[in-house]
């Protein structure tokens, strides 16, 4: 794999990190700036917002300029945005600092997304695209632990300035490790926004909404679940995130794997598997090593998703990918944010913290359901294009008249 995967990479870890690490700072920050827990709860809202707004807003902005470019752009803004939440004097200040930063976000990947694509050979893809969200689910798996005792142990801003310093490095990496590449002359920001007249290309959209919301349905109300139902500690769950953390480092790997070569009955299998196990959970939660098994195994399908999917978008958006490619990213925040809330909604209706994992595993299942009408569509459309060439009979030519 090329080194400029590497570059990217450590961009995706250092977005994933401040993506999540927040989750375990709230009552640090809340009591700094003496606000309640649900008001620090919009830093994660503005964030999740931003990323889907800032996708393909960003993406927009930045068709004038090289792909490198905007990538660097994107990671100083990055940069910026931790810079301003560690120094925030008010709490108005830390929300907007984590919209900035947020507004990289989607861009960030849907670009990069592309350009690994574009560093190697078409059977590859898929591959290379796993590689580069490697830093994502690495960033769960380390980042993110770390980041919360770092934050716990020496004061919050520390943890928001390590950020910015690991943003650094990615902006470093991709100036000197990802080359230039042509800004694809000819294909304008309308070319872009055809791409969305592609019913394969919404129908994939939709796939990451439903079938990675139904990941967050499950992992967003993980604490109480286990607190509550399984019977561990408060203090164990860190390591639970750890078992979910390397379930996603495992799926991304296999769905990179495989995508390049079997990309519809990856997704068949794995939206399949995980509505199963999200449904499951509602039992195994009530025991701790069963629920620890299905944490990893919920991290594992899920994030098995994530690059067929975004490949799917850009295969089925090949003539002017990067801004479907974006805002596939932020159809994942977007199915996060939806399913937190519906989750939310069930355990408030009294139906108990197990209660969102069937919204999860109804979420999946819908998903499963759509990439069983995309793949018959495709077919429907790809059949009769053969069939014409199979029986479309050779050429002739009659002889020449004699003079």
């Amino acid at each position: 794999m090329p080194l400029a995967l590497l570059a990217l990479a450590i961009g995706a870890f250092g977005i994933g990190t401040t993506e999540f690490v927040i989750m375990g700072l709230l009552p640090e920050i809340a009591a700094d700036f003496q606000v309640s827990i649900p008001t620090a709860g919009f830093l994660v809202t503005g964030y999740a917002l931003g990323v889907v707004l800032g996708a393909p807003l960003m993406t927009a902005l930045g068709t004038r300029v090289t792909r490198k470019r905007m990538l660097m752009l994107l990671m100083g803004l990055f940069v910026v945005g931790n810079v301003v939440s560690a120094v925030a004097p008010v709490f108005g200040v830390m929300v907007a600092g984590r919209v900035i930063a947020s507004l990289a976000h989607g861009a960030f990947f849907g670009i990069g997304t592309v350009v690994a694509a574009d560093l190697v050979a078409p059977q590859k893809k898929a591959g290379a695209i796993a590689m580069m969200f490697t830093g994502l689910t690495v960033a769960n798996l380390v980042g993110v632990p770390l980041g919360t005792y770092i934050g716990q142990s020496t004061g919050w801003r520390t943890t928001f300035f390590v950020v910015a310093v690991i943003g650094v490095i990615g902006l470093l990496g991709v100036a000197g490790l990802v080359p230039e590449q042509s800004r694809h002359e000819g294909v304008r920001l309308r070319d872009e926004l055809a791409a969305f007249r592609n019913v394969q290309v919404l129908l994939a959209m939709a796939m990451t909404v439903l079938g990675f919301g139904g990941v967050f349905a499950a992992i967003t109300y993980i604490t109480p679940m286990m607190t509550g139902i399984a019977g561990y500690s408060a203090s164990s769950v860190t390591w639970l995130l750890v078992l979910l953390g390397l379930g996603m480092v495992g799926g991304n790997l296999i769905g990179g794997r495989f995508a390049d070569r079997h990309l519809m009955p990856l997704l068949y299998v794995s939206l399949g598997a995980l509505s199963v196990v999200l449904a499951l959970f509602t039992l195994t939660a009530h025991n701790k090593i069963a629920a620890a098994v299905t944490i990893a195994l919920i991290g594992g399908l899920g994030f098995a998703t994530v690059p067929p999917l975004q490949k799917r978008v850009l295969d089925q958006a090949a003539e002017a990918p990067t801004l479907a490619s974006a805002a596939n990213i932020g159809a994942f925040n977007l199915g996060n944010a939806l399913s937190a809330w519906l989750g939310g909604l069930v355990i408030a209706a009294g139906l108990g913290y197990t209660a969102p994992n069937w919204v999860g595993a109804a979420l999946a299942a819908a998903a499963l359901a759509l990439a069983v009408v995309s793949g018959v569509l495709e077919r429907r459309t790809v059949t009769p294009s053969r069939l014409v060439a199979r029986h479309t009979p050779e050429p002739t030519f009659a002889p020449a008249a004699r003079r």
